[in-house]
């Protein structure tokens, strides 16, 4: 009898996690990596970052559709039990609801996955609504947008003036209100993430927020330390590019000198030891 397979973590459940036990997310971009986090994880987002962390771009600006199904495939073959939210990328989603429904409706049905995540508050909360009154489950974005990098000029802190907290408030609001399940609040000062998390009826996941927020994401890729430059709100908990790098180092070596491979990783002819 073979055992049965855990049940998927569902949008649902994450939205039924307010103010209850913190969401656990990361990045993936891969089958490996997603088998590794299943376990620990509730959310594995696959994230519109893999331009800058697999393709070495400057921005995700240029990151396509075709690219994040295919990485989305790869993230639901390799996990079985948390929930898998793809990223839209830019230029998929903004110009009108029935390009956000029909770009959005290929991610779930190409990948499987159990979500997509948009940026954008009050100007994105008719096309969100329009998503979710036709079964499409839409996490949200608000904050620092990377995908409106070209419009903000920098990849900088938001709300540090008080007097701008309303329109982060609106935002927040507004998604929540169409039908958002979850709102990703990336790089905004703490006591407005604070109030974010207070204000709104959906779990607000924190990127550079609040230790308020219902949860907390970070780029798988930034916490192992394999990214060189890491915004400040990164805390590392591991640093693997060394370690990934002294074995390249001694392997290189190894076959420079002769010494791999050894007689043990080879295959003998048949009938010899």
């Amino acid at each position: 009898m073979t055992e049965a397979s855990p049940r998927r973590i569902t949008a649902p459940d994450i939205r039924a996690r307010k103010r209850g036990d913190p969401i656990v997310a990361l990045t993936s971009y891969h089958a490996h990596t997603a088998s590794l986090l299943d376990q620990y994880v509730d959310v594995i987002l696959v994230g519109d970052s893999l331009g800058m962390v697999m393709h070495g771009l400057e921005t995700t600006v240029p990151v396509t559709l075709d690219m994040m199904i295919l990485q989305g495939r790869a993230v639901m073959r390799g996990s079985k039990r948390a929930l898998v939210v793809v990223d839209m990328p830019f230029g998929s989603y903004e110009e009108s609801r029935e390009q956000a429904f029909r770009n959005s409706a290929r991610v779930l049905k190409e990948t499987h996955c159990g979500a997509i995540k948009l940026e954008g508050g009050v100007r994105m909360a008719d096309s969100i609504r329009f998503l979710v009154e036709r079964g499409v489950p839409v996490m949200a974005h608000i904050g620092m947008t990377p995908q409106s990098i070209n419009t903000l000029g920098s990849f900088k802190t938001q709300g540090r003036d008080e007097a701008e907290w309303g329109k982060f408030l609106d935002d927040a609001k507004a998604v929540a209100d169409a039908g958002a399940f979850a709102l990703v609040i990336e790089a905004v000062v703490e006591p407005l993430a604070r109030r974010i998390t207070e204000t709104i009826a959906i779990p607000t996941i924190g990127i550079g927020a609040s230790p308020a927020c219902d949860g907390q994401i970070l780029v798988l890729e930034d916490m192992l330390g394999l990214s060189q430059r890491v915004p400040k709100f990164v805390k590392r908990y591991g640093e693997l590019a060394g370690h990934i790098e002294a074995a390249v180092k001694s392997y290189a070596e190894d076959v420079r000198a002769r010494k791999f491979p050894g007689p043990e990783n080879v295959y003998p002819a048949k009938g010899k030891a």
